[in-house]
């Protein structure tokens, strides 16, 4: 299905949100995307007909649940071309990458001890690192970005040595929108043996991702960036690096034989899901995902695209801009206006209903390299328009005017 302005229009239908606030530009898709009924409905239906614990069961309604939530696992799986126990169910892309942190030691090879990271990542694909570094002795090194924003692929190049034991980076940054060359970071790691972990938090909702096609050894996302409800996350791994890593939770619906001095731990994908999980968060992302495939990956993809370059034109002829853009971008846009402080203008912005994101994104260290305290940031997804555009660039001109 082509997107175009009356299609996006259309599909603000499906969102009961836009129908209870008709005025809405929500602008703010890199923060949390809105739902669908179909999304809504899903869960609403599970509590109604299937709501019982998983996996313990021995009656229909248990039986039930569990086949639900394994054919959720199955349709995440196959949307990011992985085997359904490469997935692991989480609270978010920060969950995901947390639990990662805290057992991959155990899988690094002797004598690497330096994690790479850039320097345009996320508090949550940074903090977890901080935090290994201390714990293990080991040292930190980021790669550098350019004065166009892009990645400086030529430090990291240098950067990836017989020490480097993991790279850690984003796909899409969620503060700037520029998309990092995936595979051939992969490639370039690969080559030295060292371990890949991609944030694909703002990535999976929005373009086609194909973990085979990339070769990453691990990937995370977030349910609620891409129409699903918040608390469900995905915490992607190579099967065989997955049966080698020890769990990061413990306690029921994880083990296979218990005694009280020791444990024999499940297979995958249970071996890493301790605990009742949320059941019907996997179910409601398995909607969201079901959502997506009948509009079209690619094709959302293309549309925000369409936006992208029809907002940067809009937003240069705005006196007194700064637009943190290098035209390798997806649909995120941050740009400041001489004079005044982001949170006000989206302060401002929202008095017309204009929904968007203003700070320094959860990237204060990048923050500080450009000499900023933040940003105010557009997000699109495929329910916007050109005239969610105009109405922002609109308002913003008149509050150029204001402060000038």
């Amino acid at each position: 299905m082509e997107i175009n302005n009356e299609t996006a229009e259309k599909f603000k239908k499906d969102f009961p949100i836009f129908q209870n606030s008709k005025n809405l530009v929500y602008l703010d898709n890199a923060a949390t995307s809105q739902k669908p009924k179909s999304v809504i409905e899903a869960i609403k239906k599970f509590y109604e007909n299937s709501n019982a614990n998983i996996h313990r069961g021995i009656y229909k309604l248990s039986e039930r649940a569990t086949a639900e939530y394994g054919n959720a696992r199955e349709i995440v799986a196959k949307f990011i071309n992985a085997l359904p126990e490469e997935i692991i169910f989480t609270k978010n892309s920060t969950d995901s990458i947390n639990s990662l942190a805290y057992s991959i030691s155990s899988i690094i090879p002797y004598g690497r001890n330096e994690i790479l990271l850039t320097e345009m990542e996320h508090h949550s694909n940074l903090i977890p690192w901080q935090q290994l570094a201390k714990r293990e002795n080991m040292k930190l090194k980021f790669a550098k970005i350019k004065n166009d924003f892009t990645l400086d692929m030529s430090d990291l190049r240098e950067k990836l040595t017989d020490k480097t034991a993991i790279v850690a980076f984003s796909h899409i940054s969620n503060s700037l929108g520029i998309i990092n060359p995936v595979k051939e970071i992969v490639e370039l790691a690969k080559q030295k043996k060292i371990l890949t972990i991609v944030d694909a938090a703002q990535s999976v909702p929005h373009t086609k991702v194909d973990v085979k096609f990339l070769g990453c050894d691990f990937l995370v996302f977030s349910g609620h960036k891409m129409l699903a409800p918040f608390g469900i996350g995905v915490l992607y791994g190579k099967k065989e690096l997955l049966e080698r890593l020890p769990p990061f939770s413990f306690g029921g619906g994880m083990i296979k034989k218990v005694s009280y001095e020791n444990a024999e731990f499940a297979d995958l994908p249970e071996k890493f899901e301790a605990g009742t999980p949320n059941i019907e968060g996997a179910i409601a992302l398995s909607a969201s995902v079901n959502y997506i495939k009948e509009i079209g990956i690619n094709n959302i993809a293309v549309w925000e695209k369409k936006l992208a370059k029809y907002a940067l034109n809009k937003l240069m002829e705005i006196p007194g801009i700064k637009i943190y853009n290098s035209g390798n971008s997806s649909g995120i846009i941050s740009f400041n206006l001489d004079n005044v402080h982001p949170h006000d203008v989206a302060s401002l912005l929202d008095g017309q209903e204009i929904a968007v994101r203003a700070g320094h994104h959860c990237a204060m260290p990048l923050m500080k390299k450009l000499g900023i305290s933040g940003t105010i940031r557009i997000s699109f997804y495929f329910y916007n328009t050109f005239e969610d555009v105009d109405k922002l660039t609109e308002s913003l001109k008149k509050i150029a005017e204001k402060f000038k």
